[in-house]
C-alpha cells in the first residue's frame, strides 16, 4: 500500500502521550529491552537502535544492566572465585582492600574510565603509596576488569590501558662475588653456611629452598630437585607447589655447592628421607624473618661491604654464573625456574656487557703494546 510505514528490522519504536520516541529492541540474550532514554524524533531513536545492532552483529554488546555492578563486589568475588597460591591470595586481598576498595570500589564497572585510572594512580601516589604497590594494585586491577571484558563479557573495553602504568624503574641488584658468597657463608652459624652456598650456586627462591627434603638431592647425580616450595601467610606454613610449572624442574650443582651440602646433611639434617634439610636451630621450619634476625643479616652484610644486600640477592649470582659459563636462553630459564625469557635476557645482557668489558680491556693491552714496538 502506497505511505505505508516500513516495518523495521531490528526494534521498534513509538511516540509516547509526551510526543517523545521510545526505542525497544530484543537483546542477543533474548530479553527486550528499553533504551535508557527517551528520544526528540522518531528519526533519533532509530539511529540509536542501529548503533545497537551493529554492537551485537559485531558481538560487543553487553546487558547495560551489567555494567551497573560495583568494582568492590566484582572484585571480591574474582579473589575468591580464581585458583590462586594461598600467598598470592593473600596478596591480591591486601592490595584490593588498601589500594583498589577505598578508591574506586563504589564505582559500576562500566563508569570506570581511563580517566578515572589515571585520577586513581595520581591519588595513591601522591598520598605516598610506593610506586612498586601503585603498579602492583594497576596490574591487580587490569586482570579484574580483563576477566570482565573477555570472560563475562560486561566490559567492550578494559580502561586499565594506559602506557607505562604497569611498570616501574627497579634498581640493579648487587651481585656478590664468589669470595663474598664464601665470606658471607662463613660469618653465618654453622648450619645456615650450606644455604648461603646452595642458594648462590643454584639459583633457588628462598621458599624452594626452605622446603628442600632429603629426598630432594641426589649427591651423586650432583642435582637437586625442586617439586615444592615453602610460603609464609599471615598466620602459618604452607607448602605447595613452586611458584610456576617451570619452578617444577631439577637443577645440576656445581662440586662445591654438593660439597657444602654432603657436610651439612651429614651434621644438621634428621635422617629420613623426608626431613627439611635447612631449618632453624630448633629444627622448625624456616621463616625469613625469624632466620634474617637469629644471623643479624642487615649488620652482616654491612660488615661485608654488601649494604642492602638481600638474601634473594645470592640468586643473582648463580645465574650470572651460569650465564657467563655459557648457558643458552632457555638453559637460563630452566635454572631460574621462569616460564618466560625476560629474566633469563637480563643476565644475558649483563654477561654481554662483561664480554664488551672484556673487549675494552683487550683493546687497551693491544694498544699499550703497540706503542712499545720499535
Amino acid at each position: 500500500m502506497a505511505g505505508a510505514k516500513r516495518r523495521r528490522r531490528f526494534g521498534n519504536v513509538r511516540k509516547l502521550p509526551s510526543a517523545r520516541w521510545q526505542a525497544r529492541y530484543l537483546g542477543s540474550d533474548g530479553v527486550m529491552r528499553t533504551a535508557p532514554q527517551t528520544f526528540a524524533t522518531e528519526r533519533q531513536a532509530e539511529k540509536w537502535l542501529t548503533v545497537v545492532e551493529s554492537e551485537i552483529l559485531r558481538g560487543e554488546w553487553v546487558p547495560p544492566e551489567a555494567g551497573e555492578i560495583r568494582l568492590s563486589d566484582y572484585g571480591d568475588r574474582w579473589i575468591r572465585e580464581r585458583r590462586l597460591a594461598p600467598r598470592t591470595r593473600q596478596l591480591y586481598e591486601y592490595l584490593f582492600a588498601l589500594h583498589i576498595r577505598p578508591h574506586l570500589g563504589h564505582i559500576a564497572l562500566a563508569a570506570i574510565k581511563p580517566a578515572t585510572i589515571r585520577s586513581w594512580r595520581g591519588k595513591l601516589l601522591n598520598g605516598g603509596t610506593p610506586e612498586p604497590q601503585a603498579v602492583k594494585a594497576y596490574c591487580l586491577l587490569r586482570a579484574v576488569l580483563n576477566t570482565a571484558v573477555r570472560e563475562d563479557e560486561i566490559l567492550r573495553q578494559n580502561p586499565c590501558r594506559i602506557k607505562g602504568y604497569d611498570r616501574f624503574h627497579t634498581p640493579e641488584r648487587p651481585t656478590a662475588t664468589i669470595a663474598q658468597v664464601y665470606a658471607l657463608a662463613d660469618a653465618m652459624p654453622a648450619r645456615f653456611a650450606a644455604l648461603i652456598i646452595v642458594a648462590a650456586l643454584s639459583g633457588l627462591r628462598w621458599g624452594e629452598l626452605a622446603a628442600l627434603r632429603r629426598c630432594d638431592v641426589d649427591l651423586d647425580a650432583a642435582t637437586v630437585r625442586v617439586p615444592r616450595k615453602l610460603a609464609a601467610l599471615k598466620d602459618r606454613l604452607e607448602f605447595g607447589p613452586p611458584k610456576s610449572a617451570a619452578g617444577v624442574r631439577v637443577v645440576a650443582l656445581p662440586a662445591a655447592a654438593v660439597e657444602a651440602l654432603r657436610e651439612h646433611l651429614a651434621e644438621h639434617v634428621e635422617d629420613g628421607p623426608e626431613a627439611l634439610i635447612f631449618t632453624g636451630a630448633k629444627g622448625a621450619p624456616l621463616r625469613s624473618g625469624n632466620f634474617g634476625r637469629a644471623v643479624k643479616w642487615t649488620k652482616t652484610v654491612a660488615s661485608l661491604g654488601l649494604s642492602g644486600f638481600h638474601f634473594h640477592d645470592l640468586r643473582h649470582t648463580g645465574n650470572t654464573l651460569a650465564a657467563a659459563s655459557g648457558a643458552s636462553t632457555r638453559e637460563l630459564m630452566h635454572r631460574m625456574g621462569h616460564g618466560t625469557m625476560r629474566a633469563a635476557l637480563i643476565y644475558q645482557h649483563a654477561t654481554d656487557e662483561r664480554d664488551r668489558e672484556i673487549a675494552r680491556a683487550m683493546d687497551r693491552r693491544i694498544t699499550g703494546e703497540g706503542r712499545r714496538r720499535p
